[in-house]
């Protein structure tokens, strides 16, 4: 089960630009990188593979990962931003 979340946002147009584009953005939380020996002086990780909500959207239980019991801000965040941007002009031929 993969938890994802799509935050969808209309960029306000620039005065020198007439047309306005969309960013989308797509947050995957990878491997749990949390350090369970951090106490003792020394470098261990539980190997969680990929964070799995174990609640429902809008719980205080929705940050935490099922497989290892962590909050969701000890795995690794990718971030993948995509801008769409309408062509709505006509090309030009060079002239």
């Amino acid at each position: 089960m993969r938890h994802r979340q799509v935050v969808l946002r209309r960029n306000e147009p620039s005065r020198r630009s007439t047309n306005s584009s969309l960013t989308v953005r797509s947050v995957r939380y990878g491997e749990c990188q949390k350090n369970h020996a951090a106490g003792i002086g020394g470098h261990a990780v539980d190997g969680c593979r990929e964070f799995m909500a174990s609640g429902q959207e809008g719980t205080s239980s929705e940050l935490i990962c099922a497989a290892c019991g962590c909050h969701r801000n000890f795995h690794r965040r990718e971030v993948e931003t995509e801008v769409l941007c309408p062509c709505s002009s006509a090309p030009s031929n060079g002239r």
